[in-house]
């Protein structure tokens, strides 16, 4: 169902049914997703990304993660890529042909998080998104890095930002942009902010409460019931990613189709 301003859905009743009808069969054409994130400290969010990326069907999945977690990502997946690593063991700035190149194979790229903090790893971030041809998804501390460069958002045209309220607010703060974000906004009030927010290139996905916004280029959608979660934005973002590799010609109808999907019950042992 929809109004004039944006469309609705709940997990009951999917805005855009024809592209679950229309979603790849097989793995040959179910799209390629590239996913980046890990430190020395941290290697949770690109292993959850590669879990949730598997049970939202993906033809293909390749990890990029820096060198210094060899020793313990050697163990736990099949199609690693290691790229080199600062002293710290963050993302070193001199990967980036190699990225780039890795990214040519995907149909789209996740930014997944655990990236620490380190200049070198800002560089690269900031350099891999203003230079992708592919859609790139940004969540948790990706994210971070390029808030405080607010025109990569507005000049990256195949970003996607999965966020949390308190990072949306942070960035419009400091992108000096309107309308403002704050927490006691109403459903309908958040949604108008969100579509306004993304006129012109932006994409951004977040939540508040039990419902789920989506924006892209000044068109927008709320998805409500969805359940209180930790893991909401890595979920969310690498369901989108899969969406994105798999309908990039349709990316608002993609992310919001998404957000359904991705909190869907799944039964046991589906992939």
């Amino acid at each position: 169902m929809t109004n004039t301003d944006y469309v609705e859905q709940n997990l009951t009743e999917p805005a855009f049914a024809e592209l679950l009808w229309s979603k790849p069969e097989t793995k040959q054409s179910a799209g390629k997703l590239l996913i980046v994130g890990g430190n020395a400290n941290g290697i949770s969010a690109p292993m959850n990304s590669y879990a949730y990326a598997q049970e939202a069907q993906i033809g293909a999945i390749r990890v990029v993660l820096p060198k210094s977690l060899r020793p313990i990502a050697g163990k736990l997946i099949e199609q690693g890529d290691y790229l080199p690593n600062t002293p710290s063991g963050s993302f070193g700035k001199q990967g980036l042909a190699e990225l780039l190149d890795l990214a040519e194979w995907a149909d789209a790229v996740m930014l997944a998080g655990d990236f620490g903090r380190n200049s070198e790893t800002a560089i690269l971030i900031e350099s891999f998104i203003n230079k992708a041809t592919r859609p790139v998804v940004v969540t948790k501390d990706g994210f971070d890095y390029i808030a405080s460069t607010p025109n990569i958002m507005s000049s990256a045209p195949g970003l996607t930002s999965v966020i949390s309220l308190s990072q949306l607010q942070k960035y419009v703060k400091t992108a000096k942009k309107q309308p403002p974000i704050t927490f006691d906004m109403t459903q309908p009030q958040l949604a108008r902010a969100v579509k306004e927010l993304s006129i012109g290139n932006m994409t951004i996905i977040t939540k508040h409460h039990d419902a789920v916004f989506t924006a892209h280029q000044g068109t927008a959608s709320i998805t409500k019931g969805v359940e209180e979660n930790e893991l909401w934005q890595i979920k969310t973002a690498s369901y989108a990613a899969v969406w994105l590799a798999q309908q990039p010609e349709k990316p608002f109808e993609s992310i919001t189709t998404a957000v359904y999907d991705a909190h869907q019950p799944k039964d046991a042992g589906e992939n």
